[in-house]
């Protein structure tokens, strides 16, 4: 692990490449595990305040579960995660655009309709956050699911966090991003 000010990053964040690719993948992380999207505090509120403005770009099996289950709920670890439309299915957020998985609530973004893009979570993928008392710490998160991703990256030669430019500024800020812009220049130099 590496240190950018008070935040722990992973090596693999540096060294796996790593680029969506949709057309082969089909948007599977939102479809695919046993829960929903993790949630930041704050942002089950967010959901709370933007969801009837997110509703029109909805579909309606997920409306039906968030109208059923909540707009989130909490898993078995008691975190908050976007509810499913069923166990073990897709995210309630889900909806299909030529038959790959897109969020909802982004697409209302994209329309304007709302000022929050998605969960930070699913904008951070695939680096998961993990909290500790005094900082935050990144890992690389693998799924087979992802391995087209992995291609597309090893092919085009971008790494994660070059990947994850615009998530990572969102979250933690230009300055620190550039930091880790030198690190990951050094380390690519090495």
């Amino acid at each position: 692990m590496l240190a950018v000010r008070e935040i722990l990053i992973s090596e693999e964040i540096l060294e796996r490449k790593f680029v969506c690719d949709l057309n082969a993948c089909k948007g599977a992380c939102c479809i695919e595990g046993d829960a929903g999207a993790p949630l930041e505090d704050d942002e089950t509120a967010i959901l709370d305040d933007i969801y009837e403005d997110v509703k029109p770009f909805m579909e309606f099996d997920g409306i039906q579960a968030v109208e059923r289950i909540g707009k989130y709920e909490v898993d078995s670890d008691g975190d908050y995660v976007t509810p499913l439309v069923s166990e073990g299915g897709r995210c309630a957020y889900v909806v299909f655009d030529n038959g790959i998985a897109a969020c909802a609530i982004e697409k209302a973004y994209n329309a304007g309709a709302v000022q929050f893009k998605k969960p930070i979570s699913c904008h951070l993928y695939p680096i998961r956050v993990q909290k500790l008392p005094e900082y935050d710490a990144l890992n690389y998160h693998r799924w087979h699911i992802c391995m087209p991703a992995c291609e597309c990256g090893a092919k085009l030669d971008v790494p994660v966090y070059k990947f994850l430019r615009e998530p990572l500024i969102r979250r933690y800020g230009q300055q620190w991003y550039n930091d880790l812009e030198e690190i990951g220049a050094a380390w690519e130099n090495k």
